[in-house]
């Protein structure tokens, strides 16, 4: 709706009808759309075969904007008075058209950042994506902040120089900008309307999932689908679909016979050679699996700023299952041209394509560092974002042959795990002097990050300030390691959990990284026998068995996630200054089981998030605390597995959408060896 005109897609053939205004200035009859928005004397819409605008209307305010938006693959539209903004297929917020106002200079522009837009007259609003806060620019500055200050948003509207919102606390409407005039119900207040619903609702499956109130809402009708994330709904742009080939003359009967038998040799012959090669790849394997050595390297933190994957197995995975799956992901992974001792395991790069990627490893670009090598933040030609480990050229690390060691060793290891909560590798670069990996890049950076951010001092400063969010990455990190113990072969231990060691993606998915100090556990021992070595990991992460015995089991495991339990419950770092103890040092460990031991935890929770509101929820915080102290027993043999962490994980999430019944009616999962 815009101006005088109503115009909406129709569901069966996503054609634009339009039923006000002058019905002659209509787009073609056939084109199809994935979006249409109107201002006040035009429409645009988003072709759904190439993602182009195309905008009908006032000739002059429509042609300029349509060819603004020419070289944009566009995901969405929304138009105001003489402007049009939308989100592109990289997630990033495009505005055209008139600017007198300001109303195109968005204020902040990351990838995925908005979700939701508003265009008025002059102004423009979004909602962020990370918090669900408003923000609006244009209108000469007279939308005010601290009329939505406290509100989150589910959508936002605008008129002509207004906008309310439908707020996600209880689906009240609240609006704000210089044209809301009325005295009974001042900006920032809420309507006196009943609960408004954040979508239809209805029967069918919700692909991206529910709202919880979906029940109530609907009187047990439905359930109202929550809108997709624009992140997983984005076409990749190298896969837009290329115009059509030009119709071909229909073949002879003898002619498409014979193209048919050629075509079934050339496939015959190719699976023959493919069987082959699995044949010699699985007699190589099995001979030479058993004699790889392992060592250890050091990967640096990355600093910068849900269920699935999991298998399930009775017991031991046998020999010929591992190498079926091990030819079956060789014959999936992408070659490079280059042969390499490492072409079968990651995608090879030329260092010179790294440098690009990185501005030359310029200053701007590096996210980390550590022991081994430097980490920056590069795009490769076809548009990924990755993080690229460098490793040091230094005489240190030569005089011990170190980044060698640490390059074979990493690239071992990341090379063949693949889930959803690990952090992935990419591919590699090895040149001359030069030592390389490319890794995914972890958009949201480290959980630690956020945590202990100086600016994260209340509730709204972060989207992880809710318990709920807090517990699934938890669990999303158990998962990770649980996958290392259990579902490797060999089993690996990480010896380095912490928060700085868990990444969250774009789609806000924990991750476990920094695989530098792994071992590799016997694949005939998937217990992991005891293993005398020289212990290494994080001050206040260590398990203190390992530290003081120099004994690795998979438990020492156990303890680093126990401590990122805490971490979590109670926003401390794992070492922290105590102001009882006169700035002492003290750890988060000393801080908080004593507590949950008597029955206190609300003294120690993290005041950002406070307490939990329905009883369900407070069981499960306190279910949390108790698994986080079981994991930091002093002893291994008195701390849970992994698969006991995340089931009780699991129980506490469910939780938070589950409003029947008490977390406690089921089994609680803490078994020790």
């Amino acid at each position: 709706m815009g101006g005088d005109k109503i115009c909406g897609i129709t569901n069966s053939t996503k054609n634009v009808t339009c039923w006000r205004g002058d019905l002659s200035e209509q787009p073609n009859g056939s084109s199809q759309f994935i979006s249409i928005s109107s201002g006040s004397e035009f429409s645009c819409g988003v072709l759904e075969s190439s993602n182009r605008v195309v905008c009908w209307g006032n000739s002059d305010i429509a042609s300029t904007i349509q060819s603004e938006f020419r070289n944009e693959t566009m995901m969405n539209i929304y138009a105001g008075g003489r402007h049009a903004c939308g989100v592109n297929a990289t997630g990033f917020l495009i505005c055209r058209g008139d600017n007198t106002n300001g109303q195109l200079d968005v204020p902040s522009n990351l990838s995925y950042e908005y979700f939701g837009l508003a265009l008025g007259i002059n102004h423009t609003c979004g909602i962020r994506r990370v918090n669900r806060t408003v923000v609006c620019w244009g209108g000469n500055g007279v939308f005010s902040s601290n009329v939505t200050e406290g509100y989150f948003f589910e959508s936002v509207s605008a008129g002509l120089d207004f906008t309310c919102g439908l707020t996600t606390n209880n689906f009240s409407v609240v609006c704000w900008g210089p044209g809301w005039t009325s005295k009974m119900v001042p900006q920032g207040a809420a309507l006196p309307l009943p609960m408004i619903l954040p979508g239809p609702c209805v029967r069918s499956n919700c692909s991206c999932g529910i709202y919880p109130q979906s029940q109530s809402l609907c009187f047990g009708n439905g359930n109202i689908c929550r809108p997709c994330d624009f992140s997983i709904l984005a076409p990749p742009t190298s896969l837009l679909p290329p115009p059509a080939p030009p119709p071909l003359a229909p073949s002879s009967p003898s002619k498409r016979l014979s193209r048919g038998l050629l075509a079934f040799a050339i496939v015959g012959s190719v699976g023959t050679l493919a069987g082959i090669c699995s044949i010699i790849y699985f007699l190589w394997a099995g001979g030479c699996f058993g004699k790889k050595k392992v060592h250890n390297s050091v990967q640096p933190t990355i600093t910068a700023t849900s269920n699935g994957g999991q298998l399930s197995s009775s017991g031991p995975i046998s020999r010929s299952s591992t190498l079926r799956r091990q030819g079956s992901r060789l014959m999936r992974r992408q070659r490079s041209g280059t042969s390499s001792k490492h072409a079968d395991r990651a995608e090879e790069f030329l260092f010179t394509d790294l440098a690009a990627a990185t501005n030359n490893f310029s200053l701007e670009n590096k996210i980390g560092a550590g022991s081994f090598g430097v980490v920056y933040k590069g795009k490769l030609p076809d548009g990924r974002e990755v993080a690229i480990k460098r490793g040091e050229t230094g005489t240190r690390t030569k005089k011990f042959q170190e980044k060698e060691i640490a390059f074979d060793s990493e690239l071992a290891f990341l090379s063949r795990l693949h889930h959803k909560h690990l952090v992935r590798l990419v591919g590699y670069c090895e040149e001359r002097d030069e030592r390389l990996l490319v890794y995914e890049y972890m958009k949201n950076g480290a959980l630690f990050d956020h945590l202990h951010d100086k600016n994260n001092v209340e509730k709204s400063s972060s989207i992880i300030n809710s318990w709920k969010m807090r517990i699934k990455i938890a669990l999303d990190a158990a998962r990770g390691i649980e996958y290392l113990h259990n579902y490797a072969v060999p089993p690996i231990i990480h010896r380095d959990i912490k928060s700085s060691n868990i990444l969250i993606d774009a789609n806000w998915i924990a991750r476990v990284s920094d695989f530098g100090l792994s071992l590799m556990g016997p694949e005939s021992n998937r217990d992991y026998s005891s293993m005398p070595m020289k212990a290494a990991g994080t001050v206040g992460y260590i398990d203190p068995e390992y530290y003081g015995l120099n004994v690795l089991t998979a438990k020492s495991d156990v303890y680093g996630l126990g401590v990122v339990l805490l971490e979590l419950l109670t926003g401390k770092r794992a070492i922290f200054k105590s102001e009882e103890n006169g700035g002492a040092p003290m750890s988060v460990v000393d801080y908080g089981v004593p507590a949950i031991m008597a029955g206190e935890l609300n003294k120690i929770l993290d005041k950002r998030v406070g307490t939990a509101e329905a009883s369900e929820e407070v069981e499960a915080v306190e279910l949390v605390a108790y698994t986080a102290m079981h994991c930091v027993h002093l002893e291994g043999r008195d701390r849970p597995t992994i698969s006991d962490i995340v089931s009780n994980l699991e129980r506490a999430l469910a939780a938070f959408d589950d409003s029947h019944g008490s977390i406690s009616s089921g089994p609680i999962s803490f078994v020790s060896d």
